[in-house]
């Protein structure tokens, strides 16, 4: 691909993010707000409508005046997963609006109608479909995506058209900050500053045992960032640890011998990765071939099937920190039970292929929060009754949204970054998962280890960084006030 060629440019960006990050003015020390999360809305699931018709290989076909949504993924190439995760789940979140008859936008009812917008994984794609959808699709917001380089295009196409750009899957801090900044641009998602910071926190102040790390991520402005954030957070939360080694891979990455073979030899007791799949499965698989059975510290190293086939032994340990998360267990009320069981029952007997694999068995995880990200955003259109980029802009600025699974997510006004809490998960054997997976048959898969403790990271010890530079928040502390 095009962009994979494009080295000293992307190094650049990460440069770029790597002196930003060196100087993050967050102030870890910062009192806790207690106000900070009373939410303006809540997404309700007790108002899920009968979904046994959604199908996500047919999606309800939509005509007419409607609210209009391109999903700008990659739906084709390695990274093509990526696409489908994002796929269902948005269509998930608009289904259940559509069955609740829609939203009532600039005087009427209107259906909430998602398009494909095949991205292919290059900037010259993403530019290329994010201009079709506005121009010939006419649609009113563009959600995206993996890669912060191809979110940025994704954020210059709606300021450029007075469209809204909502990120649900790009996660540098530069996205937001005072060259990249615009008004039309929202990160709904988390940032390298809190991921980096949380991992840190969580080995520095709750798991209090391992103190040499290895850091491979991948060679771009979320993987250096990435790293550069975890440094920032060990010197803050956990100042006697060590890095014991550091490199960068190029994406899509097959052979990981050279970087293992480091790896083993460095003396680690924990290997810290940002890498998203395919690479975070293909590291996963050969760091275990090898020998290697330290721990991944990691964001995305969490793909079922991936980590299926690797198996029990190899999967034990994995430690995963995620914005969709909550305090166990997993399902939390009758209804919540209920609603997953539904997608569940789908998952098993309905759905085909690709959305009848052990990844898509359950809501949780990226699925989750992608349909919790898409609740919000609609829940946003909703109470601005209209799809003016002005009055959205004017509900979301400081907005407090509550999630299904009682998790709470603030837009901070000045910079549109989100606050909130994480959850690090720690990988257990199945019969120690019955402290999260709280139904029959009380453990996530028998193929794999899987999510067991869970651990909170407040909010107020990852806040996410804030440019100086950027004029919108001079003057205002880390909560943007």
């Amino acid at each position: 691909m095009k962009w994979l060629n494009k080295r000293i440019f992307v190094i650049g960006l990460g440069l770029l993010v790597l002196s930003l990050l060196m100087g993050i003015s967050v102030d870890s020390q910062a009192a806790p707000k207690s106000d900070w999360a009373k939410p303006n809305a809540v997404m309700d699931v007790n108002d899920i409508p009968d979904m046994s018709d959604f199908d996500p290989n047919h999606p309800a076909v939509l005509q007419g005046d409607t609210i209009k949504i391109a999903v700008v993924a990659p739906f084709s190439g390695p990274a093509s997963i990526s696409g489908q995760i994002d796929y269902i789940s948005i269509q998930w979140a608009a289904h259940v609006i559509n069955k609740k008859g829609g939203l009532f936008v600039d005087g009427k009812k209107k259906m909430v109608e998602i398009i494909k917008a095949d991205n292919q994984s290059s900037p010259d794609g993403t530019k290329k479909v994010c201009e079709r959808m506005v121009l010939r699709e006419k649609v009113h917001v563009l959600m995206g995506t993996q890669g912060s380089h191809l979110m940025k295009i994704i954020n210059q196409t709606a300021e450029k058209y007075n469209v809204i750009a909502a990120n649900f899957g790009a996660n540098s801090d530069e996205l937001q900050d005072a060259t990249n900044f615009n008004r039309n641009a929202f990160q709904m998602t988390q940032s390298v500053s809190q991921l980096g910071r949380g991992l840190a926190y969580y080995y520095g102040k709750i798991r209090k045992k391992e103190k040499k790390f290895y850091i491979i991520c991948q060679d771009y402005s979320f993987g250096r960032g990435l790293a550069a954030a975890f440094k920032q957070g060990l010197k803050e939360y956990y100042p006697e640890a060590e890095i014991v080694g550091e490199d960068y891979h190029r994406l899509f990455l097959t052979d990981f011998a050279p970087f293992l073979i480091k790896i083993k030899a460095s003396g680690a007791e924990v290997i810290y990765t940002g890498d998203w799949v395919p690479d975070a499965n293909n590291l996963l698989k050969q760091a275990r071939q090898q020998g290697i059975t330290l721990p991944f510290a990691n964001i995305y190293m969490d793909e079922p099937v991936g980590l299926n086939e690797v198996g029990v032994e190899g999967t034990e340990g994995l430690v995963n920190i995620t914005q969709y998360g909550a305090e166990n267990p997993a399902f939390k009320t009758k209804t919540d039970i209920k609603n997953n069981k539904l997608w569940n029952d789908m998952w098993k007997n309905k759905w085909k292929a690709p959305y009848n694999s052990a990844l898509y068995e359950w809501p949780l995880g990226t699925i989750g929060s992608v349909i919790e990200q898409t609740y919000w955003l609609l829940s946003v259109i909703e109470r601005a009754k209209s799809i003016d980029p002005e009055k959205i802009i004017k509900v979301w600025e400081g907005d407090v949204f509550k999630f299904g699974n009682g998790k709470t997510v603030k837009m901070r006004a000045c910079d549109h970054k989100v606050i909130q809490d994480f959850h690090v998960y720690e990988s257990v054997r199945p019969d120690k998962q019955k402290i999260c997976m709280n139904i029959p048959p009380y453990y996530w898969s028998k193929e794999r280890s899987a999510s067991g403790p869970v651990h909170k990271i407040p909010a107020e010890v990852v806040l996410p960084w804030m440019d100086p530079k950027l004029d919108r928040c001079k003057g205002k502390n880390c909560w943007g006030e």
